[in-house]
Order: C-alpha cells, then sequence, then structure tokens
C-alpha cells in the first residue's frame, strides 16, 4: 500500500482549503452540471463545443475536489509551538535583503498546499526555504534562484 503524501500547513491554510472544497462542491459542481445540461439541448454531442468545454471543466473541479479531499486528510497543521524564533522553520516569516544592494524582501514559509507567491507564502519545498532552513538572525546565505544564486542576509524571523 502506498503511503500517503503529508501535506504540512497552517490551520488558516487548511480553513482556507475547506473554504474552497464548500464552494465547489455546493455551488460551481451545480454550475457545471447546468451548463452540461444546456449543452445537451444543442443536440448532437460529436460537434458541440459547448458540451466538450463544460465537460472538460466538470473533469478540472471532480479533480480539484478530490485534491482538495486528499490534502485536508492528509494535513499536518503546524502550530505555534512547532514554530522556532530562534531559527528559520515552516510557518517562519523571514525578512532578508539581498547582498550586496540591500533589496529587502519577506516571506512566509507554508507548506506547498497553501503557498501563494503573491501574497508572500512560498512553499517549503521552494529553493529559496529549502536555502533559509534553519539559518538565524544575522546569517548570511546563499540561496538559490530561478534566475541563479544570490547572497542574503536574515534581518528577522518571526
Amino acid at each position: 500500500m502506498a503511503i500517503e503524501k503529508v501535506f504540512p500547513m497552517t490551520q488558516a491554510g487548511k480553513e482556507k482549503l475547506e473554504q474552497e472544497l464548500e464552494y465547489l462542491k455546493s455551488v460551481k459542481r451545480k454550475e457545471v452540471v447546468e451548463r452540461i445540461k444546456i449543452a445537451r439541448s444543442f443536440g448532437d454531442l460529436s460537434e458541440n463545443s459547448e458540451y466538450d468545454s463544460a465537460k472538460e471543466e466538470q473533469a478540472f473541479v471532480e479533480g480539484r475536489i478530490t485534491t482538495i479531499e486528499n490534502m485536508i486528510r492528509n494535513a499536518k497543521i503546524i502550530t505555534e509551538a512547532e514554530m522556532s524564533a530562534d531559527t528559520v522553520s515552516l510557518g517562519s516569516s523571514v525578512t532578508f535583503i539581498e547582498l550586496p544592494n540591500g533589496e529587502e524582501e519577506t516571506y512566509t514559509i507554508v507548506g506547498s498546499a497553501e503557498a501563494d507567491p503573491f501574497e508572500g507564502k512560498i512553499s517549503n519545498d521552494s529553493p529559496i526555504a529549502k536555502s533559509l532552513f534553519g539559518h538565524r538572525v544575522g546569517d548570511e546565505v546563499k540561496v538559490q534562484t530561478p534566475g541563479g544564486e544570490m547572497d542574503v542576509r536574515i534581518i528577522t524571523i518571526k
């Protein structure tokens, strides 16, 4: 039997997934079923692009529901007690400056299930997070990025 992947996340991240799941099941599913019903009324399904599109969306929605249910079922909630104030760990908000030009950036390291780079939340599996793990305020760290390697100095950890 395969071992299920564990999805580390904050309580807020789990609640966000639960809300998305509820929306997909109670609203989106019904919308897609209605689209399929309307598309069927157009007649011949073999050349019906509306029907094909609605079926593709249905497959996507059902796949997302399955994925979210799996993430919730295998969630490991990271508590405040498990977060270190001294070193970078899962759940930490880290501010660092890029050396030598001093550009400051702040990221919160979260599980892959709740990563959202546009909100400053990066996955614990990302190269930046992996480079920062275990380091302390004041440490200078070489960080791997898609654009190449950069040197940073950690300013704060919350």
